[in-house]
């Protein structure tokens, strides 16, 4: 591999320069890249000369565009079976996030720097850093595929997060801050207002979220089939997608039984009184379908709570000239995050008192690690004042 200075003047006279890495990839074929600085082909000729050496350079002219490489990733999902539902979120961060910044760009000219840039560019255009985090994953996922296909040879989006560690992480997970009682989980006295004001069809679901923990997709996918009466458990075994496509659960540790309370079978046994069969699901809409996560919400839940009194005053008024009430806690997730504080709580406080293992299996984590970093300031503490006295003493015995 040689890095040479190439000299050579235009029609009009004019002198020009450029630098030249000249080499041999490891197929054996002779290739020629140009630089406007001795630096830039310098470090150019240093990084292909270890990727020939470990069979993974690709070169420019060999490779693809960003775009291009984005529709072999699509396919290679598309046909490995992948959720509707990701593929739609795939194609919706190619199609106005990635391609309109840097899908013209092929794909060896993806360096750390112009991943920062073009993160830096989403900002600056609006994108949420959710959206933009979305988006980053999105792209990495998407260059793992070219790796496969050997149409580059680095993954520069996942280098770069090698290389900013875990601080990146720190800062985070403190800017997220941990749940809070009151905020983003239901208080007891929440709960028990909650169950006051349940009624009509969608009582039995909400106890079910409550109580036994389930994602609003779970409850959307439940059948008659997963139901136990007789020994109180519920066996979640599928669940509902955006789309409403039925499908398995979210992971293999969501495949799960869970006991369920008497409050919880004895609606289930008054549910299960005219059920309409058409999926043989618990919870259908009005022709035995898949029910829609929305109206879940809007003519369920919230209702619900409003009635509770748990609502905050939105400030307008409606045609009766009465204020217009919203819910405090305004999705699902709520009731599934109590389920967890109310496992975690010990039993003189009225909890379960679980230990984190069966906390984990409760909630259907794929991890114990994911079950702790959100849920662990929820775990008691030992109160170790006496003991820490206890041994102070000792140095004045």
């Amino acid at each position: 591999m040689s890095v040479r200075k190439r000299e050579w003047s235009t029609p009009k006279g004019v002198a020009k320069s450029a630098w030249v890495v000249d080499y041999t990839d490891a197929a054996g074929k002779r290739r020629l890249k140009t630089f406007a600085k001795k630096k830039e082909a310098d470090a150019f000729a240093s990084t292909a000369s270890v990727e020939i050496r470990e069979g993974v350079h690709v070169a420019e002219s060999a490779s693809v565009t960003v775009e291009a490489a984005g529709k072999l990733w699509i396919a290679s999902a598309k046909a490995g079976g992948l959720e509707r539902a990701t593929i739609d979120d795939y194609e919706r961060h190619l199609r106005l996030h990635i391609n309109p910044f840097i899908g013209a760009l092929k794909l060896p000219t993806l360096t750390i720097a112009r991943v920062r840039k073009f993160e830096d560019d989403l900002r600056e255009a609006g994108r949420s850093p959710a959206m933009i985090k979305k988006v980053l994953v999105s792209l990495g996922t998407m260059l793992a595929d070219a790796q496969e296909l050997s149409l580059v040879a680095r993954n520069v989006v996942r280098d770069r997060k090698k290389r900013k560690g875990t601080s990146e992480a720190k800062h985070e997970k403190r800017q997220k801050g941990k749940l809070k009682i009151g905020v983003d989980i239901p208080t007891r006295e929440d709960i028990r207002a909650l169950l006051g004001a349940l009624e009509g069809r969608w009582r039995p679901l909400i106890l079910m979220a409550i109580f036994c923990g389930l994602r609003a997709s779970e409850l959307r996918g439940l059948r008659w089939p997963d139901v136990d009466l007789d020994k109180r458990e519920i066996h979640v075994r599928q669940r509902a997608d955006r789309y409403n496509d039925i499908g398995r659960p979210k992971s293999e540790s969501s495949e799960r039984t869970v006991p369920a309370p008497p409050m919880v079978i004895n609606a289930l046994k008054d549910e299960a009184g005219e059920p309409i069969v058409v999926l043989d699901l618990v919870f259908p809409n009005g022709v035995g379908k898949v029910e829609q996560l929305n109206n879940i919400l809007r003519r369920g839940l919230h209702p619900a709570w409003v009635a509770a009194g748990i609502a905050l005053d939105t400030g307008e008024l409606d045609e009766n000239g009465k204020p217009i009430m919203e819910p405090k806690y305004t999705g699902m997730h709520a009731l599934r995050h109590f389920f967890a504080s109310w496992c975690i709580n010990r039993k003189e406080d009225g909890g379960l008192g679980l230990t984190p293992k069966m906390v984990q299996e409760r909630m259907g984590h794929s991890t114990i690690a994911l079950t702790m970093d959100r849920y662990s300031h929820l775990f008691p503490k030992d109160d170790d004042a006496d003991e820490l006295a206890a041994a102070e003493r000792t140095f004045f015995a």
